[in-house]
């Protein structure tokens, strides 16, 4: 099966089916080429959707992702991370083994085929020429016998003639034996062209054209051949990445069997745990005896210290309710508006309506279920620092729970820990570069190095002294944590000599204010009564600081507590701005503050103080 013999007569359809055969080959390598971009698309998606959901380093984010679950899942991205390698790796060795071979080898395919056929239009143009030349011998020859044949007719015609004179005949004589001579002549001319033209043309269809076919066909069957090893490089560049990815996907499996849900529930209790323990019950209070209500163990809040010895405050045998609170902080806690502040009068001088607008009314419930309320809330409140809104976090971190503050403090002396060690490997090179400077002063001058080395170790004792402070914090902490019965915790400012001890912040005792008590008495006459009993404990607590002023626009009647009454053109202190309920708290004086409608006030807040 040749071409060459079989197609002989095909020259034509040889050079479109061989031009179509280049044209499949470019077509294979476009799809290959746009192949590597879909695979470096995906992998750079696969890249970005890995890094979107990546946890934010410092962030409470990362500080989440303590849990299996989520270390599962940060495995799961990273492993796509992997992946999307992966891909990457299909794309380059698709480019390199297929795409760039295969564009060389078809500028190879196109000037070999362009090579074969000049070589075969070249055979034609020659075939073509001895054609030309035997038709061309042909037609002279023909002639040639005509014209012989027309001169030898004429010599007879003159020889027969009587009356034609023998020059004349002998003229016509010779004139027939030239044109003969020529057609003898045209004849041996032809015979030896038609001779060389059939000689060219057996070369032409049995060799010439034979080879150039057989040629052509080992061209394409090599680009047959070629494209069929490509489509196998192309299956095996995704057979090599196989066992990777499937480590991957073996790595997301096992993080998944990693998941430990026990130690999840475990890793939810040490970082919520508060280390306190839940209230006891509650005593029945009679109110139809009509007796004053004395002090009593069973009251409301002792039901939560049974069992346990009675906690003292301030070196008082007593106990507080709120021993965390001071009278003015309490009277806002537990009298603060609930209600919408009433709206600005519609008149223009507030003067025209009698007493002003009316303040927000409360309805009257007992002070229990304000004080069930306030325990309930969330968070709970165990230092009266906390009540100051925007204050600072402490040092100690007194403001946590007991087990929360252990953990932070144990957090912050691991990370003085840390920096101290870095300090000393950092004193430790500062001292071999002084000892190698005095070894071979030309290196430098050791002396260069004592104010940098004095440095180092004045960082080292200051972070010993720091690390030191919270060691003692944590060992206060690790101290009580064992005696669940202990509620008491001391603040920060045991440790500071100028600071009188603090109050312990889960008093569980109360007392009740002296005097009759009747459903007629008003919640406010409580609230006032038992403020009264703590007054002496908290008196040297600072109030909390003021952060602009106000002037009221108009008159306001302060008559619920918490509340406070404010005359139009007048101008005070705000302590607390608005926030989003309508009301502003204000301070007249040391001992005069509450709360009035905001409308009802211009207020200029201090810039400072606002942003700190």
């Amino acid at each position: 099966m040749s071409w060459g013999t079989e197609l002989w007569d095909q020259f034509d359809n040889l050079e479109k089916h061989t031009q179509w055969g280049i044209d499949i080959l470019e077509k294979y390598i476009k799809f290959v080429k746009e192949r590597t971009e879909i695979e470096l698309s995906y992998a750079k998606q696969l890249r970005n959707l890995s890094k979107k959901y990546q946890p934010k380093k410092n962030s409470k984010e990362e500080e989440e992702y303590k849990y299996t679950s989520c270390k599962a899942f940060i495995s799961t991205l990273n492993e796509m991370n992997d992946y999307a390698g992966q891909h990457e790796v299909i794309s380059e060795n698709m480019a390199s083994q297929i795409i760039v071979d295969l564009a060389r080898y078809v500028q190879e395919l196109k000037q070999e085929r362009k090579s074969n056929f000049h070589d075969g239009r070249k055979a034609q143009q020659h075939i073509e020429t001895c054609w030309k030349q035997l038709e061309s011998s042909k037609r002279r020859f023909e002639r040639d016998c005509k014209e012989a044949d027309r001169a030898q007719q004429y010599f007879e015609k003159m020889d027969a003639d009587i009356n034609v004179t023998k020059a004349d005949v002998e003229k016509a004589r010779q004139q027939a034996q030239i044109r003969h001579q020529m057609a003898e002549d045209s004849k041996a001319d032809y015979s030896s062209i038609l001779q060389k033209f059939n000689h060219e043309q057996h070369e032409y269809y049995h060799t010439h054209i034979p080879n150039i076919f057989q040629k052509i066909q080992e061209m394409e069957e090599r680009r047959i051949v070629r494209m069929g090893e490509s489509m196998k490089t192309y299956a095996e560049v995704d057979r090599q990445v196989i066992p990777i990815i499937g480590k991957c996907l073996d790595g997301i499996v096992k993080a998944a069997e990693s998941i430990d849900q026990k130690n999840d529930s475990q890793l939810v209790i040490e970082a919520y745990k508060s280390g306190f323990e839940p209230p006891g019950d509650i005593e029945f209070e009679d109110y139809t005896q009509p007796m004053k209500r004395t002090v009593s163990d069973n009251s409301l809040s002792n039901s939560r210290g049974e069992g346990k010895p009675d906690l003292k405050f301030g070196g008082k045998s007593k106990g507080k309710l709120w021993p965390f609170i001071k009278k003015n902080k309490l009277m806002s806690l537990l009298t603060s508006p609930h209600q919408p502040p009433p709206p600005p009068p519609a008149s223009a001088s507030p003067s025209a309506v009698p007493n002003g607008p009316q303040s927000p009314k409360q309805q009257k419930e007992p002070l229990s279920h304000r004080f069930n309320e306030f325990m309930t809330s969330k968070p709970k409140i165990h230092c009266f620092r906390s009540l100051k809104r925007g204050g600072a976090t402490p040092e100690d971190f007194s403001n946590l729970p007991p087990e929360q503050r252990r953990k932070k403090l144990q957090q912050k002396v691991d990370e003085l820990n840390k920096e101290i060690q870095k300090e000393m490997d950092q004193r430790d090179a500062i001292t071999k570069m002084k000892d190698v400077y005095l070894k071979n002063p030309q290196m430098g001058d050791p002396a260069s190095l004592d104010h940098k080395l004095a440095e180092v170790s004045q960082n080292i004792e200051k972070l010993r002294l720091e690390t030191q402070k919270f060691e003692a914090w944590l060992a206060e902490v690790e101290g009580r944590l064992p005696a669940r019965n202990e509620q008491a915790r001391r603040q920060s400012g045991l440790y500071d000599s100028q600071n009188p001890p603090t109050v312990n912040n889960c008093a569980q005792d109360r007392e009740s204010p002296d005097g009759s008590y009747t459903e007629e008495q008003s919640q406010e006459s409580e609230v006032k009564v038992l403020a009264t009993d703590f007054d002496d404990e908290f008196d040297d607590e600072e109030p909390l600081p003021a952060i602009g002023t106000c002037k009221a626009l108009y008159t306001f009647e302060g008559q619920n507590e918490g509340t406070i009454s404010v005359v139009e053109g007048e101008t005070l202190y705000v302590i607390e701005e608005d926030k989003g309920d309508g009301w502003t708290r204000i301070r007249r004086n040391e001992d005069e503050e509450g709360y009035v409608p905001t409308s009802y006030v211009e207020v200029c807040l201090d810039k400072n103080a606002k942003d700190s």
